[in-house]
C-alpha cells in the first residue's frame, strides 16, 4: 500500500492528536468506520485507505462547509468514503452499527451533557466493536488560564472570572473519560495523555493563532459583556507571552471496546 492519504505533516494541531487516536485504534481491512466531528478529513482518508472498498467510513460534521472543503479534496477518489453534515450529538435511530467510532478532536464539542452524547454514541457500535476519541483535555493551556485570572482579579473583574472558572471547570478531564466508558460497560477501557507545545508570538500572531483563537481565545473574549473592554484587556495579555508561555496542550486519547 502507497498510504497515498497519510497524515499531513504540516497540520500542527489535528495530526498530533490523529496520531494519538491511530495508536489506539485497531483497524483493518472491511471495517465499516463512523468518523464524528470530521472536520477536514484527518483522519477520514487516511482510515479510508485503511479498510479499503472492502469496508467504508461514514465521516459527520455538522459544518457544511467542512463537508463541501473534504468533499473537494476527495473527488472521486475512495468512493466507499463519504463525507455528510450531522450532529454527532443527535445521530438518527436508524442509522447502521459500526465496527469503529472515531472522533478525533470531537469529545470537546459533547458538552454540555457530554455523557448523554457518548452514551447516544455508543448505540451505533456493533458489539466487540471499537470507539477510540481524542480530545485536549484538562491541563490543556492552563499556564494561560491561570494568568488570565491572575490579570481579572488584579483588575476586579469579578464577573469575568466567574465566567471564566465555570468554563475551566467544564472542561472533559482524562478521569472523566474514563469513568464515563466505565460506567457505558465498554471493555479494555484505555485513557492516555501526551503534551503537545504550541509556540506563538506575541500581539496579533498570538491573538490570530488558528489553534488558540477558535475554541479557546474565543471563551474569554465571551466571558465579557462589553467587547471593547474584552479587546484591551487581551492586547495587554498578548503584548506579554512571557508570563505564560510555553504553552502546552494535552492530548488525550479514550478507548473502549463493546462487549460481544
Amino acid at each position: 500500500m502507497n498510504n497515498r492519504w497519510s497524515l499531513p505533516k504540516n497540520d500542527p494541531w489535528s495530526t498530533p492528536f490523529a496520531e494519538s487516536l491511530l495508536h489506539h485504534l485497531e483497524i483493518q481491512k472491511g471495517d465499516h468506520v463512523l468518523d464524528i466531528a470530521s472536520g477536514g478529513g484527518i483522519p477520514a482518508f487516511h482510515l479510508a485507505e485503511q479498510v479499503g472498498p472492502e469496508g467504508s467510513v461514514l465521516a459527520v460534521d455538522v459544518h457544511q462547509s467542512q463537508v463541501l472543503r473534504s468533499r473537494s479534496v476527495q473527488g472521486t477518489q475512495l468512493p466507499w468514503l463519504r463525507f455528510e453534515v450531522g450532529d454527532m450529538r443527535f445521530l438518527p435511530d436508524d442509522l447502521q452499527k459500526f465496527d469503529r467510532i472515531t472522533g478525533n478532536l470531537s469529545f470537546m464539542f459533547f458538552r454540555p451533557n457530554r455523557f448523554e452524547a457518548l452514551q447516544n454514541l455508543v448505540r451505533f457500535l456493533k458489539p466487540g466493536g471499537q470507539v477510540v476519541l481524542t480530545f485536549p483535555s484538562m491541563g490543556t493551556f492552563d499556564s494561560l488560564w491561570n494568568h488570565v485570572d491572575k490579570e481579572m482579579a488584579a483588575r476586579s473583574f469579578e464577573n469575568e472570572r466567574r465566567a471564566l472558572d465555570e468554563y475551566i471547570n467544564e472542561r472533559p478531564s482524562a478521569s472523566d473519560a474514563e469513568k464515563w466508558l466505565n460506567e457505558l460497560g465498554l471493555e479494555k477501557v484505555k485513557v492516555s495523555e501526551h503534551p503537545l507545545e504550541i509556540p506563538t508570538g506575541a500581539g496579533r500572531e498570538f491573538l490570530e493563532h488558528p489553534l488558540l483563537r477558535g475554541g479557546f481565545l474565543d471563551d474569554i473574549y465571551e466571558c465579557f459583556q462589553d467587547q471593547d473592554l474584552a479587546s484591551e484587556f487581551m492586547n495587554d495579555i498578548a503584548d506579554n507571552i512571557g508570563n505564560f508561555t510555553p504553552l502546552f496542550a494535552v492530548r488525550c486519547a479514550m478507548c473502549g471496546w463493546k462487549p460481544a
